[in-house]
């Protein structure tokens, strides 16, 4: 059975056929509209691109924001004009194909446990870390989504108290020191003690310096890996995971940072040296996670809507 994962980002749709094995057979996207009007023509005509030519039998959108419990309705996404609509029911409306909603980071969660770097896992964890961190768990071989279909904001963990203003209106939350931004955030505050070094860099240009050698970016990576094994060791403290996938933008660094972070991490759960340790792996599908988990949500979604088909 095919079915087609949308990625509904705020930069571009990408909408991709899968099979039943993870295997991405073709992607048609376009730019994301402004307005929420647009954006559901925009996601219906790029999942039409494909579907005039392949036998799909379902849909999947992964989105950045609050999915309703039922997975129908889009509450917020902060980089998208949808508030409170009923975009999978409006969708399969326009299409005639079932449609599921599905968050972003508990999509990617799904193509990792089901084909990837946690494949067959009963319990574990996605830490997807790029400006922020977006988190997805999986337990008893099903995704986590909590009573509201919110869960789990693992980013928002405060690990500093009176620490880095969030933009979610906290202060010192996990993704405040272990992310792009704060990777960006650390460096800056380590070269302020150096008249005439460059202080605006992105998290990418502090990866690339550390990787070149220069010192201050590096002190500014380990104490991101620092933060990572500390952040590590609390969801491990709670859902005692199986396995950790590192997913996001910065993961492309892991080579950087990941070790020493497994180290912190192993010293910081509580009982350290006296039980398993989770595997922490690197994400196997980088940025097409989402559109396979996604298309694999549709396939199930699709057999409870037509259970002869296979």
């Amino acid at each position: 059975m095919l079915t087609i994962g949308v990625d509904v980002g705020g930069t571009s749709v990408r909408a991709g056929v899968v099979d039943q094995h993870g295997e991405i057979l073709e992607i048609h996207r376009v730019p994301t509209p402004a307005t929420s009007t647009e954006l559901n023509a925009a996601v219906a005509d790029t999942v039409r691109a494909l579907s005039d030519r392949y036998p799909v039998a379902g849909v999947g959108l992964a989105v950045a924001g609050f999915v309703s419990e039922d997975r129908r309705v889009v509450r917020f996404a902060p980089h998208l004009a949808w508030r409170h609509v009923a975009v999978a029911d409006e969708l399969a409306d326009r299409l005639g194909l079932p449609v599921v909603l599905e968050h972003d980071a508990n999509a990617a969660a799904v193509a990792e446990q089901r084909f990837g770097a946690a494949a067959g896992a009963l319990v574990a964890a996605l830490v997807a870390i790029g400006t922020g961190i977006g988190s997805a768990l999986v337990i008893n071989g099903e995704v986590f989504r909590g009573a509201y279909g919110i869960a789990p904001e693992l980013g928002h963990l405060r690990v500093v108290p009176a620490g880095r203003p969030c933009s979610c209106g906290k202060r010192g939350c996990w993704e405040r020191y272990c992310s792009g931004t704060a990777l960006a955030a650390t460096a800056a505050e380590l070269r302020q003690e150096e008249p005439g070094a460059p202080v605006e860099q992105t998290g990418v240009e502090v990866a690339r310096a550390a990787e070149a050698g220069d010192p201050v970016a590096r002190r500014a990576v380990a104490d991101l890996a620092r933060w990572l094994g500390e952040g590590l060791a609390l969801v491990t403290d709670v859902y005692d995971p199986e396995v950790v996938v590192i997913a996001g933008g910065v993961s492309d660094s892991a080579h950087l940072f990941l070790d020493d972070a497994r180290e912190y991490y192993a010293t910081a759960i509580t009982g350290a040296g006296h039980r398993p340790l989770a595997r922490i792996a690197v994400a196997h599908y980088g940025d097409s996670a989402a559109m396979i988990g996604s298309a694999a949500l549709a396939r199930e979604h699709a057999l409870t809507k037509a259970p002869h088909l296979t």
